[in-house]
């Protein structure tokens, strides 16, 4: 391998517009020429920005060249005081030459769309050819160039009124530096568009030359940038009407020692029903699609503005707290800066970086925006509400809880004792009420195919509770993650060959609190999981609430006996009666819940298959619209007086152990 040598002759210098030839990346988008098009479109834009152009026309030629036309002064055509060369001359093959670094009051540009300095240079490196003809006093004059070079040098081809005045240049932009030849038409018709909004009164037309007749399209829009926000959002989808300002730093606005004289905004925005398209904001004339500081200045202004409103109403509920994505999830926008020295990150300038572009933005908005509130009290709270319901949304959404995972895995609540059994109709699941109930169920049960999940305390009413939130309560959470599968509605159809249980069985008290759970327990079921109770998948066990212990007589030797309530007890001993069993004969003991049984009884009288005794629930599309209905007026949070009425109705007593 030989040896690359390092030496003085081994460093380059680039010259003229060489660097934009060997990396035009760094000076323009590559994709297509679109962009080259767009900084000559952006010169005769700047004419009309200064007041001094009122048409813009943008030919697209058939042998794929490009000429964009405007009424403006026309660029100089005389010989540059220092260079010594045509100063059009110089604003096609210097870098850094234009007329947009002066920014003094006698400057031929104070606002204008950025000072990198490149602009038709770049055009002009990366064409075949490029031809431009200027109109400035009394005269025609024409000059041309070829792969960044001068080939025809300035000519005067003529004489022409002294009022009419412009700059033509036509473009063939060099296949070579970009992936796709033609111009994105998309693209450049939405550059046209903006110009003719941002610039009411000037006509921008759009010409395509064609085999046949040309193509002609025209923007106009006297209205500005309210008009063309209004064509945008139909009235009825609008929450309140467009509102528009112009604000600009004078020499008497408090902010001029801060910001230059002429900085200002212009603006057009409205808040909509449905989520928006994307804002439009440009910073002197220059699209900027990545939004930058601006954007972020017009929502801060806004917000401080609508939130001194709802301050002062007095609109805002206990606990809603506003942030700015609230005041902008609905707001559809278009938003024009001016700025004496714009920063862009990126030739392409499609986001604006001026740190200080956000102070004044705000600093513009607030106010004007705050004071038409004020003005249009009712607008103002109709946005509010919208406002505040989005907060509402968002802080709702925010709560969001999702079940706890591990490696993608939802991970099995520790308090679950499962069941070996790997076939899914030989497994059941226990839901016992309370720790001490949970440890005799965990001693009594079939260790093959019975799982133990005790429950700490009541279970949430999930009646009116969000899908979304119901893994915030720890006890539904353990119970949705034991199951294997998610909440769903009435409607859905869930995949339950992924559950993992094939009966789910609710095992309380037989006492009012033990009521009390079963019944919150097959709300949730009911609300949340409806499918495995449309499968009969959900039971009841029905432990006894009373014990018989009856002694040794003749010659059966002593029993027991399990009553579920007090008219079975009652049943009982008239069948102790009538086999001759005499009075005091045996003893009642009364079950104060399931944690006084020891595991030998729990296991006969509630959990052995072959002697419990358990509820099935199913329920079909009839009982579905039924069962609704009364969910809904003995579960509702708002049905308080509907449920005093029906107890009433029902005469509903209960006795209570004092």
């Amino acid at each position: 391998m030989s040896k690359q040598r390092y030496e003085e002759a081994s460093i380059r210098v680039l010259k003229g517009l060489e660097p934009v030839r060997e990396r035009p990346g760094m000076y323009t988008r590559t994709q297509d020429p679109t962009h080259i098009i767009q900084e000559v479109i952006d010169n005769a834009a700047d004419e009309a920005l200064g007041g001094h152009a009122a048409a813009i026309q943008v030919t697209l030629h058939r042998d794929g060249s490009v000429s964009v036309m405007d009424d403006g002064r026309g660029i100089p055509c005389g010989l540059h005081p220092e260079e010594g060369e045509p100063t059009i001359q110089l604003v096609f093959t210097r870098l850094h030459a234009g007329g947009k670094f002066d920014k003094t009051s006698g400057g031929a540009y104070a606002f204008s769309g950025g000072l990198h300095g490149v602009g038709v240079s770049v055009t002009n490196a990366l064409s075949r050819r490029l031809e431009v003809i200027v109109k400035r006093e009394g005269k025609r004059h024409f000059m041309a160039f070829e792969g960044g070079e001068v080939v025809t040098p300035l000519v005067v081809q003529g004489n022409c009124p002294v009022r009419q005045t412009g700059t033509e240049v036509r473009v063939w932009p060099d296949p070579r530096y970009f992936d796709e030849p033609g111009i994105a038409l998309r693209d450049l018709e939405r550059g046209l568009r903006s110009k003719a909004v941002l610039l009411p009164g000037v006509s921008v037309t759009l010409i395509k030359e064609t085999d046949g007749e040309a193509l002609t399209q025209n923007w106009h829009y006297p209205g500005g940038i309210a008009q063309y926000l209004e064509e945008q959002v139909p009235a009825e989808g609008r929450i309140i009407p467009v509102v528009t300002g112009q604000q600009e730093i004078t020499e008497q606005h408090p902010a001029a020692d801060t910001y230059s004289v002429g900085e200002g905004i212009l603006w057009a925005l409205t808040w909509v029903e449905q989520r928006p398209m994307q804002g439009e904001s440009f910073v002197n004339l220059i699209p900027t699609p990545d939004g930058g500081t601006h954007e972020a200045g017009l929502r801060a202004g806004l917000f401080e503005a609508l939130k001194a409103f709802i301050e002062h109403h007095g609109l805002l509920p206990r606990g809603v707290r506003l942030q700015q994505e609230d005041i902008g999830a609905r707001l559809q926008f278009v938003l024009s800066v001016k700025l004496l020295d714009p920063q862009f990150q990126g030739q392409t300038k499609e986001k604006l970086t001026n740190r200080e572009a956000l102070k004044l933005v705000t600093l513009l908005v607030r106010d004007p925006f705050e004071h038409w509130l004020n003005q249009q009290v009712e607008s103002g709270k109709k946005l509010a509400e919208a406002v505040i319901q989005q907060a509402m949304a968002r802080m709702k959404s925010g709560q969001k809880i999702e079940k706890r995972k591990s490696s993608s895995v939802a991970v099995l609540p520790g308090k679950l004792t499962d069941c070996e059994a790997e076939r899914i109709d030989e497994r059941e699941l226990f839901l016992v009420e309370g720790d001490s109930a949970g440890g005799s169920a965990k001693l009594a049960r079939n260790k093959l195919t019975q799982a133990i999940l005790p429950l700490r305390g009541k279970v949430l009413n999930s009646f009116e509770v969000e899908r979304n939130r119901l893994f915030g309560n720890t006890e539904i959470h353990d119970i949705a993650v034991a199951l294997g599968i998610d909440p769903h509605g009435w409607d859905e159809q869930p995949d339950l060959s992924v559950r993992r249980y094939d009966r789910i069985i609710i095992m309380a008290d037989a006492d009012v609190d033990g009521s009390h759970i079963k019944v919150l327990l097959l709300t949730l079921f009911f609300t949340h999981f409806p499918a495995l109770i449309r499968g009969g998948h959900i039971c009841v066990a029905t432990p006894p609430l009373y014990r018989i212990d009856v002694g040794a007589y003749g010659k059966r030797p002593p029993r027991k006996h399990y009553a579920l309530d007090s008219q079975e007890l009652a049943g009982l001993e008239e069948r102790l009666r009538a086999e001759g069993v005499r009075e005091g004969g045996w003893s009642v003991g009364r079950f104060k819940g399931l944690g006084e049984m020891n595991p030998e009884q729990l296991w006969d009288t509630t959990m052995n298959p072959q002697t419990r005794r358990l509820t099935r629930f199913s329920m079909t599309e009839t009982d579905w619209s039924q069962a609704q209905g009364i969910f809904t007026r003995l579960m509702g949070k708002s049905e308080s007086a509907a449920r005093r009425e029906w107890m009433e109705s029902q005469q509903v007593t209960q006795d209570l152990d004092v």
